[in-house]
């Protein structure tokens, strides 16, 4: 019998949550001739939206001695490289370069894609203010314990100031936070939010898209899942096809390249994902020009 790999997979939210995108990682996988059961093993480990956890679990995927570790976000990635210097891990982060040397030489035993979350803040922002033209305030809900948020406050300031708006900024380090920061948006007159990517977020998302509904105010979120859950808008990169070309990765460093060596790479798909039953509950009408870049229309 051939070598049987074991890949560890160490992510802010638990496998039915995420399973999407793990099943575009087996198919990956499977296209490249790796199926469970016959010569491949995943170990899963969610921190459960709590980021401290992250250093115990990658610390014990070392442990059970994975051939392989593939992390989603940056809390996970660090936790990852403070635990192995020597097993590969392929990331999908919003800021590799707090990470790797550089994204064409990685060096040391990381490589991955980035998620451009960052950067497409200020476009969910400008998608906000086409959806609401009167938009004057507009909240960042983010955790800013997470090294990737202060960047993406930086870009809604920028933004937000550019289309002549006002930024708040509504911190959640933890689950109990969340109604707080509601009450604080509403205090502040809040037109509307930008939601931070972010294992806390994540997994808490049906809360978000609950107290948003209740509190009647729009949001554009970082990824679909919000969407489907009942959110309004998301803009971001199509998460299942990175996931899908983890498995390219996956397949070369099985096969001898170092990671340091392989490039990080760029999405290439992004997609604009609106509920419109959301936004006839929220009274607002999506103008034409909106409706015809969207991706996909949620009814």
């Amino acid at each position: 019998m051939g070598k049987v790999y074991r890949i560890g997979i160490l992510e802010p939210i638990p496998a039915a949550q995420n399973a999407a995108n793990l099943t575009a990682l087996r198919e990956g996988l499977r296209d490249l001739g790796y199926v469970e059961g016959r010569n491949l093993i995943i170990e899963y480990r969610s921190a459960d939206g709590r980021a401290e956890r992250f250093p115990d679990l990658a610390t014990e995927l070392v442990r059970v001695k994975v051939d392989l570790i593939v992390t989603r976000g940056t809390p996970a990635t660090n936790a990852a490289k403070g635990a192995t210097e020597t097993i590969p891990v392929v990331m999908a982060a919003m800021r590799p370069l707090a990470v790797v040397a550089s994204l064409a030489q990685p060096s040391g035993n990381i490589t991955g894609v980035t998620t451009f979350s960052t950067e497409l803040t200020g476009k969910r922002i400008e998608l906000l203010k086409e959806l609401i033209p009167n938009l004057s305030r507009v909240a960042l809900l983010h955790n800013m314990g997470n090294p990737a948020a202060p960047p993406e406050w930086e870009e809604v300031k920028i933004a937000a100031r550019l289309l002549g708006l006002r930024s708040e900024l509504l911190d959640v380090r933890s689950q109990g936070d969340l109604d707080r920061a509601f009450e604080l948006a509403a205090r502040q007159q809040v037109d509307a939010l930008v939601i931070g990517a972010d294992g806390l977020t994540q997994m808490h998302q049906q809360i978000i898209v609950d107290l948003l509904a209740r509190s009647r105010l729009p949001a554009a979120y970082p990824a679909r899942e919000f969407v489907e859950a009942g959110g309004l808008m998301a803009y971001a990169v199509n998460y299942p096809d990175l996931y899908f070309r983890f498995a390219s990765f996956v397949d070369k460093i099985f096969k001898g390249a170092k990671p340091g060596e392989l490039p990080v790479e760029q999405p290439t798909k992004f997609e604009l994902v609106i509920n419109l039953k959301a936004a006839r509950a929220l009274g607002l009408t999506i103008p034409q020009s909106v409706l015809v870049r969207a991706d996909e229309l949620i009814q």
